[in-house]
C-alpha cells in the first residue's frame, strides 16, 4: 500500500524541512517490511487567489488532481476526528489488509482545505485541538505515521 502526503505550499530548507525528512526516512524504512510504501510528499502550490474561499477551492482542485482512482483519502482538518496514535495504526493497517493500493493525508495551507476534500475523504482526522502551522501539522503527520507503523511492527518506539 502506498502511502501519500498531499500539502499545500512547500516546506523551505531550514528546521521544519529537516525534521519533516527525518520522519519521513524513518517511515520509509519501517513501512517496508510492512509492505507498506513507497512514501511519496506532493506539493502543490498556494494559491493566490483574492478570497480565502477562491484560495481553498483552487487548492482543493490542485490536491484532488493528483489523487489517483481508489485512492483512500484522508483531510487534516481541525474539526475533524482526533485518534489515539493505536488507533491511526490500526486504521492503515485495517486499510492495507484490506487491499487499498494508496492513502493519501491531504494537508492545507493557511486557509485551512476546502469543504470538497473533507466530502470526498473517507476521513478526516484531526491532529490536534489547537490550530497548528501547516509546516507543523506536516512533521507532526510524518511523526505520526512513522509511530503508526512501528506499533504495526511491534517495534519499542512507541511506548504508551
Amino acid at each position: 500500500m502506498r502511502l501519500t502526503i498531499l500539502s499545500v505550499g512547500r516546506l523551505k530548507k531550514g528546521a521544519e524541512h529537516d525534521l519533516f525528512e527525518h520522519y519521513v526516512q524513518r517511515a520509509r524504512g519501517a513501512g517496508q517490511p510492512l509492505s507498506v510504501g513507497p512514501f511519496k510528499i506532493v506539493e502543490v502550490a498556494q494559491s493566490r487567489k483574492g478570497s480565502a474561499g477562491e484560495r481553498c477551492r483552487q487548492e482543493a482542485s490542485l490536491l484532488l488532481a493528483k489523487l489517483d482512482q481508489g485512492t483512500q483519502l484522508v483531510a487534516l482538518e481541525e474539526d475533524g476526528t482526533g485518534l489515539k496514535s493505536k488507533d491511526l495504526a490500526a486504521s492503515i493497517g485495517k486499510w492495507r489488509d484490506n487491499g487499498v493500493a494508496e492513502v493519501a493525508f491531504a494537508v492545507g495551507g493557511p486557509d485551512g482545505l476546502d469543504t470538497e476534500i473533507g466530502q470526498r475523504a473517507q476521513m478526516r482526522l484531526a491532529l490536534s485541538p489547537m490550530t497548528l502551522p501547516h509546516g507543523l501539522a506536516r512533521i507532526v503527520l510524518a511523526e505520526q505515521i512513522y509511530r503508526a507503523l512501528t506499533i504495526l511492527s511491534g517495534h519499542p518506539y512507541h511506548r504508551a
